[in-house]
């Protein structure tokens, strides 16, 4: 069965976690998953070096199948390289394959990669197109409004990009100038959603940071779904928050305990997949989510971050709880 044919229908508050770099590892996507994210994308993988082999890269690729629905995104500048990394991607058979043309990081945009496509869309439309048609499995893309305040043509990009074949479009509320900062901007999101030649879903991301403004994006932008990135870090939780301001249910939001432990869940389920040490230097970006709020846990943090074993990290936790 094709992803994007029917999935909209069946789950129409679909909630999608953000492909993140050295965040979206597949321990934390399970966390996710189990918290109320419904479509799962790894951390976005170089076409170069997928075409060289680097084993890194393959591992980004590696899903179980309970992370279905799950997506494999790639990122890059050759239109040659991205349908070889598209093709290899689709032999680990995901349910779809993403193209990553919003990525504002520097030193993706400095090699023409990411959201650098966007000063030129003719080969934005062009490697899309190529990509699609080398690969059976559906072909979505992630970008941004635009480059700059004064180049924002998502409306018409949108246009070209689901005339050359791609099945669903995650757009960020921003253009690459704006980086993560400022406001994301939905009302040009809700004109690519609401502009009557499109045809395929439109999946809103952006500021997304509370079941309020979920529900609020949702029905005031009539997207097709959400996609959640910056807020889920050290905080699994708004997965769950959003689902009960959809379904009209209060929210409950963890205590201090229930954040020291799933910290620790998530932990324990990252030191099988990539080693302890690894697996406690990784979880350090995720301290500030885990405990955003609690006011008498800054030194504690301090004391964590030094930390790079399991036993050093719950003997820290000893001491506060």
């Amino acid at each position: 069965m094709i992803f994007f044919d029917n999935y909209f229908q069946t789950h129409p508050n679909a909630l999608f976690l953000a492909p993140m770099e050295e965040v979206t590892n597949t321990a934390f996507r399970r966390i996710c998953k189990s918290m109320g994210a419904n479509v799962l994308v790894s951390e976005f993988v170089s076409s170069e070096a997928l075409i060289r082999d680097v084993q890194k890269s393959f591992d980004k690729m590696a899903f179980e199948d309970t992370e279905r629905p799950f997506g494999i995104q790639i990122f890059g500048h050759d239109e040659n390289s991205l349908v070889k990394a598209a093709q290899v991607a689709e032999e680990q058979q995901p349910d779809f394959i993403d193209i990553n043309w919003g990525c504002p990081v520097k030193k993706v945009v400095a090699k023409g990669a990411g959201s650098a496509i966007l000063k030129n869309i003719p080969k934005m439309v062009a490697c899309t197109k190529a990509v699609v048609n080398a690969v059976k499995l559906p072909v979505s893309v992630k970008t941004r409004l635009g480059w700059d305040m004064t180049d924002r043509p998502i409306v018409s990009v949108a246009e070209q990009l689901q005339d050359i074949g791609i099945q669903a479009i995650t757009i960020h509320g921003r253009t690459r100038s704006q980086l993560y900062s400022g406001v994301a901007n939905w009302t040009l999101i809700g004109e690519v959603k609401n502009n009557p030649r499109m045809k395929i879903p439109i999946i809103g991301n952006g500021d997304i940071n509370s079941g309020e403004k979920a529900v609020l994006f949702k029905e005031r932008y009539g997207v097709d779904a959400l996609m959640i990135g910056r807020t889920a870090i050290g905080n699994p939780w708004i997965f769950q928050e959003i689902k009960c301001a959809f379904e009209n249910k209060t929210f409950t939001p963890p205590t201090f305990d229930e954040r020291v432990g799933m910290m620790l869940k998530h932990l324990k389920t990252s030191i099988p997949l990539m080693g302890e040490k690894k697996a406690c230097l990784e979880i350090r970006r995720h301290y500030a989510g885990y405990f955003k709020g609690i006011s008498h846990f800054k030194q504690v943090r301090l004391e964590l971050m030094k930390a790079t074993t399991l036993k050093e990290i719950e003997n820290t936790l000893l001491q506060t709880i």
